[in-house]
């Protein structure tokens, strides 16, 4: 019977929060957002491109071997002949062309040279210039091949960077934003919703029907639910806007990354709701509600820090440390996991951790909870934990 009121209740809050316009608004306005910053990634992730001016005869020879040449550097290089040295110099001014390459052998810029432009042309005019002087010198052409067509030097790195770990770290740093932006406006929402009720006085009705420790559990597991279902459809909408968009380059485990965080949301979650929810039980207004949460965001806010460092060095003491702690693990465990920096038996002793800590946390919780939500004016939670149980 007792899991039964706690399920009305979960679903009550549930449905209340979900059909709220602040909330219908403001998840529209995240999940634009997030299409908006994935469009913009394929755009800044797309080749770089250019238009370059010829002018002369010995400017459209060359001209097709550089946007050769830069077409094998993901360069796109749009050729345009002048029939003039004015027509072209015009075009540079006015912003038509990046350069302009006259009869082969003089580049024409507007102020600051394109470099990446500018790098090719040299190289191509090089090439050219010194296959003319093979020719002169009376060599065949496989010789004058053999002589240009020299291996690059190879390249030995000390430290090699493996570029799936790049995008594996990219893609933890964004799950570490969202778990944070989602525990801290949830917990707020646990923490509003509380001393709501206890300032309307609402509480007391409902305290009528249901046991205090019922109501606690419901409200949170209903807000949890909807937070849950929230960082979902977010992640879903993020993977399906880049593999629809081509923005980014999502690395194949993604998916299990996104259930990654799911997952620590989760721990985080019931860790903090109760805490959130004793916070707002101890005040009497809104009003009053920043001075019992300071303590909670600040924690919150130094885990997000904590997070960010571990996704930089995943195998550092203080990474390896707070990936352990209850308060910081939900921010600082998922990078590691999503690295490779933690093994599967130390994510599951973190998360054994935190369910330990939220099942030794709850019924402390839930005792402030019972005796302060009907007291009126702030309330000492040392006075409240040496009352009498009544939940």
């Amino acid at each position: 019977m007792s899991g039964g009121v706690v399920r009305i209740v979960a679903r009550r809050e549930f449905v209340e929060r979900i059909r709220d316009k602040g909330f219908l608004i403001s998840t529209g306005i995240t999940l634009l957002i997030l299409v908006v910053f994935v469009g913009a990634g394929a755009l800044l992730a797309g080749g770089t491109s250019f238009d370059l001016g010829l002018v002369g005869p010995g400017s459209e020879p060359i001209g097709e071997r550089i946007a050769s040449r830069a077409g094998d550097l993901d360069i796109e290089v749009t050729l345009r002949p002048f029939d003039s040295i004015a027509d072209a110099e015009r075009a540079v001014r006015e912003g038509d062309v990046d350069a302009a390459l006259v009869d082969g052998e003089t580049i024409v810029v507007r102020a600051d040279p394109p470099a990446d432009l500018v790098g090719v042309i040299q190289a191509v005019s090089a090439r050219e210039r010194s296959e003319g002087a093979l020719v002169s010198a009376g060599l065949t052409p496989e010789e004058i091949e053999a002589a240009l067509e020299q291996p690059v030097l190879p390249v030995t790195a000390l430290e090699p960077l493996d570029r799936r770990r790049r995008e594996y770290a990219a893609v933890g740093f964004v799950g570490v934003l969202a778990l944070y932006g989602q525990l801290f406006a949830y917990g707020y929402w646990v923490a509003s919703g509380v001393v709501e009720e206890k300032s309307s006085r609402v509480v007391e009705v409902l305290l009528a029907t249901v046991r205090p420790s019922q109501l606690l559990r419901g409200k949170i597991l209903g807000i949890g639910v909807l937070g849950l279902c929230q960082l979902a459809l977010i992640g879903v909408v993020g993977f399906t806007a880049t593999q629809v968009l081509g923005a980014l380059r999502f690395p194949g485990g993604a998916l299990g990354v996104i259930g990654i965080v799911l997952l620590w949301f989760v721990l985080g979650y019931f860790f903090y709701a109760g805490l959130f929810a004793v916070a707002g039980a101890i005040v009497p207004r809104q009003e009053d509600l920043q001075s019992t949460m300071t303590p909670l965001s600040i924690v919150i806010i130094v885990s997000l820090f904590l997070g960010i460092e571990g996704n930089r060095n995943p195998d550092s003491t203080l990474a390896i440390v707070t990936s352990l702690l209850p308060p910081s693990a939900p921010l600082v465990m998922p990078s590691r996991l999503v690295l490779g920096e933690a093994s599967v038996l130390e994510g599951l002793l973190s998360a054994l951790i935190s369910v330990g800590a939220t099942l030794a946390l709850v019924p402390v919780a839930t005792r402030i909870y019972s005796r302060a939500v009907l007291q009126p004016g702030k309330i000492r939670i040392r006075q409240v934990l040496r009352s009498p149980r009544g939940d």
